[in-house]
């Protein structure tokens, strides 16, 4: 009578499946921020040409990017002792990717915030304008003439469907 051998469902994992597995996340998570800079860099260069609708399109594919990057980092983390056994390479070369991908982040960070602060000193400008117009020009108490308040200044509203 021959031996039972092990459960026909649980399949037994051989030292080179083991090592394919290890580097699969590492083949993902290249592929993800491969996907990753990419779309930063589309959107770095729309934010720079001013074109910010078409910049904020991006923001599913970064999201669902971002997503697969954690799920993939996540799966790395719960396999590091045998990542770092069978692929030390593969994690050396991982690392100077994400520094690559740092570079570009913070481009990117920088273009949006510069971006921010150009939009909001507009927003400002414009509130002010518009304020100085809904006020009467009178000279105070010193001969000259008094700055709007702006405690009393109507409210800027801004439509986001242009």
């Amino acid at each position: 009578m021959p031996k039972p051998s092990q459960n026909a469902s649980t399949p037994v994992a051989r030292p080179s499946e083991a090592a394919a597995d290890a580097q699969n996340p590492f083949l993902r998570l290249t592929e993800v921020l491969d996907g990753l800079e990419a779309v930063m860099v589309e959107e770095t260069a729309l934010v720079r040409a001013g074109r910010l609708h078409k910049a904020t399109e991006l923001g599913a594919r970064k999201q669902e990017l971002s997503g697969l990057y954690f799920k993939t980092v996540e799966q790395l983390k719960t396999n590091n002792k045998l990542t770092a056994r069978t692929a030390p390479q593969d994690v050396s070369a991982l690392a100077r990717r994400h520094e690559r991908l740092q570079a570009t982040l913070k481009t990117n960070l920088m273009v949006l915030a510069t971006a921010h602060a150009v939009s909001e000193g507009i927003m400002r400008r414009l509130s002010g304008d518009l304020a100085r117009k809904a006020c009467p020009q009178v000279y105070g108490a010193s001969g000259k003439t008094t700055a709007p308040d702006p405690k009393r200044a109507q409210p800027l509203a801004l439509s986001r469907t242009l």
